[in-house]
């Protein structure tokens, strides 16, 4: 699969993510959706991130490079890094603590960001011809 393929396939995984996660609210499964809402960011910034031929296997270094290679120097605003940071600890709690607690004011939250970190994905990559 072709770089360009890669970038499109993850993007469209994003989209799917954050409708799971729409449904997963409904069904008052907060903890699944705040996890969904991550992996739509992080999937956003792996296909940002093989624009430059990068990749990584761990999801520490996919948000270090993120914010190294993308928001450092000023090609991407700075709270996307930060929302993906934030979503990943939230993703920790939710996968991992036996009860965690959000509400849906936390889940609405997550939805917005992941909303425009996806908006902003697909225009940096439009504008760098990549999609």
């Amino acid at each position: 699969m072709s770089s360009r393929a890669e970038i499109e396939a993850l993007l469209s995984k994003a989209e799917r993510f954050i409708r799971s996660a729409k449904k997963l609210r409904e069904l008052d499964d907060m903890e699944s959706a705040v996890s969904r809402l991550y992996y739509a960011m992080f999937f956003c910034a792996e296909a940002i991130l093989l624009s430059k031929g990068l990749s990584f296997s761990r999801h520490a270094s996919v948000i270090a490079a993120f914010g190294e290679h993308f928001v450092k120097p000023g090609l991407l605003p700075a709270e996307l890094h930060r929302w993906l940071r934030d979503a990943f600890d939230k993703r920790q709690i939710a996968d991992y603590e036996p009860s965690p607690v959000f509400t849906e004011e936390d889940v609405d939250k997550l939805l917005e960001q992941a909303g425009e970190f996806l908006k902003a994905s697909r225009r940096f990559l439009e504008s760098r011809r990549y999609l």
